[in-house]
C-alpha cells in the first residue's frame, strides 16, 4: 500500500517536471513581446486567485517542483509566488532531509551481538555465580564465540546481573542436593497388629538416592537391639565401599550414645534434630507417610514373619520399580535386565494392592 502510493506521487512528480520543461522550451522560441505579454497575464491571474483563496494546498510533487525552479529565479522575484520565501526554503530542506535520510547507511558505532550470543552470556553468569567476566569470555572462546570483555561486562549490567562474586549464590535447593550426596537419615515407626501388638521398625534412607534400608522389626527396641542393627548396617557399608559423613535422627531415647558411637567410628557424625522439629528429618518422615499410604494402611498385619514380609517386598519395590518425582520420575535403583520391547505384562504385589508393570521377555 505504501509502496503504490509512493510510486504514484514519484509519476505525478515527473510527468509535471517534464510538462514544464516542454513549456519552457515552447516559451524560448517564443519572441520577448508575447512572452512578456504572457507574463503579464499569468500575474494578473495570479493576483485574481489571491483574492479567492485564502490558503493555497499544494502536493508534495507541487512544493518539489516550485522548490526547483525557484533556484533559477533571482530570489527579489519571489514575490510572485503564492507562498513565501521561506515557506519555499523549508520546501528546499525538506527535499534535502528526505534524500539523506532515505539514503543506506550503516549505524554508527560496532555492531551488535547475536542474540544468541548474548543469551549464552547471561546464561554462564546465572549457572556460575562465581565466574567473572574473563572466565566468562574464554568459555565462549572454547566454543568459538569471540567477544571483549567490555561487551561481557555491557550485556549481564542490561540483565541486572553484577559482577562476580557479588552475584546470586546457589538458591537453597542446589545447596542442600550438593550436601545431601553424603547424608543419611533414620528413624522409627510402629505398625499395630490385628492382635493390637504393636512392633517397632528402624529404616536408614539415604538423602541423595532416596534409597531406604530396613534395619529390622522388633517388639522392644532396648539399646542392645538398636546398636547391633547399627553395627550390621554400618558393616555393610564398609563392605561396600560406601562413605557418607551426617546421620540425621531425632531426640527419640530409642538412639543412644551408643548407637551414634557405632556410626562415629566409620567416620559419620550423628546430628539430632532440634526438639518437636519433624521438618527437620523430612526425608525420613516422608518416607514413612509412604509406606503407610502406599501399603500398610490397606493390609492387616498378623504377626512380626508377616510384618517383616510385606516391608522387605515393598522396600524392593520402592527401590527398584516405583517412580519417583525427586528422581525425574524414574526407580532409585533401576534394574540392568529390563527389557524396551516386548509385550507388557503386570505383577501384582500383596494381592493386587500395588502393580509393577514390565515388558515380558
Amino acid at each position: 500500500m505504501e509502496s503504490a502510493r509512493l510510486l504514484t506521487v514519484v509519476l505525478s512528480f515527473l510527468y509535471r517536471l517534464v510538462h514544464r520543461a516542454f513549456g519552457a522550451l515552447k516559451l524560448a522560441r517564443r519572441d520577448a513581446i508575447a512572452k512578456d505579454a504572457e507574463i503579464l497575464v499569468l500575474r494578473h491571474q495570479v493576483a485574481v486567485l489571491r483574492r479567492q483563496v485564502d490558503r493555497a494546498r499544494f502536493t508534495w510533487s507541487d512544493r518539489a517542483l516550485i522548490a526547483l525552479l525557484a533556484g533559477l529565479i533571482p530570489r527579489e522575484r519571489w514575490t510572485g509566488f503564492f507562498v513565501t520565501p521561506k515557506t519555499i526554503l523549508d520546501w528546499h530542506r525538506r527535499l534535502l532531509a528526505r534524500r539523506w535520510t532515505t539514503y543506506p547507511h550503516r549505524r554508527p558505532g560496532r555492531p551488535s551481538l547475536e542474540r544468541e550470543t548474548v543469551d549464552l552470556i547471561v546464561r554462564f553468569a546465572r549457572e556460575h555465580p562465581r565466574w567473572g567476566y574473563l572466565r566468562i569470555v574464554g568459555e565462549l572462546r572454547k566454543l568459538g564465540i569471540t567477544v571483549s570483555k567490555t561487551s561481557v561486562a555491557t550485556v549481564l549490567a542490561r540483565h541486572g546481573l553484577p559482577p562476580a562474586p557479588r552475584r546470586e549464590g546457589p538458591t537453597w535447593s542446589q545447596f542442600l542436593s550438593a550436601q545431601a550426596k553424603r547424608i543419611l537419615a533414620t528413624d522409627f515407626f510402629h505398625v499395630d497388629s490385628m492382635m493390637l501388638r504393636r512392633y517397632y521398625v528402624l529404616f536408614v534412607i539415604e538423602v541423595d538416592s532416596r534409597v531406604v534400608h530396613l534395619l529390622g522389626v522388633t517388639t522392644n527396641p532396648v539399646m542392645a537391639w538398636v546398636v547391633q542393627r547399627a553395627r550390621n548396617f554400618t558393616s555393610d557399608l564398609e563392605d561396600a565401599g560406601r562413605r557418607f559423613r551426617f546421620l540425621i535422627r531425632d531426640r527419640d531415647t530409642k538412639f543412644t550414645a551408643s548407637f551414634d558411637e557405632v556410626f562415629k567410628a566409620i567416620g559419620i557424625s550423628a546430628i539430632r534434630t532440634p526438639v518437636r522439629s519433624p521438618k527437620a528429618n523430612a526425608f525420613a518422615e516422608r518416607w514413612v507417610r509412604t509406606v503407610r499410604e502406599d501399603c500398610l494402611d490397606h493390609l492387616l498385619i498378623y504377626s512380626m514373619c508377616h510384618l517383616q514380609a510385606v516391608l522387605a517386598d515393598y522396600v524392593r519395590h520402592y527401590n527398584e520399580a516405583r517412580p519417583h518425582r525427586g528422581r525425574q520420575l524414574a526407580p532409585l535403583l533401576p534394574r540392568h535386565d529390563q527389557l524396551r520391547t516386548g509385550e507388557i505384562c503386570r505383577r501384582d504385589i500383596f494381592g493386587g494392592i500395588i502393580h509393577e508393570y514390565d515388558r515380558a521377555a
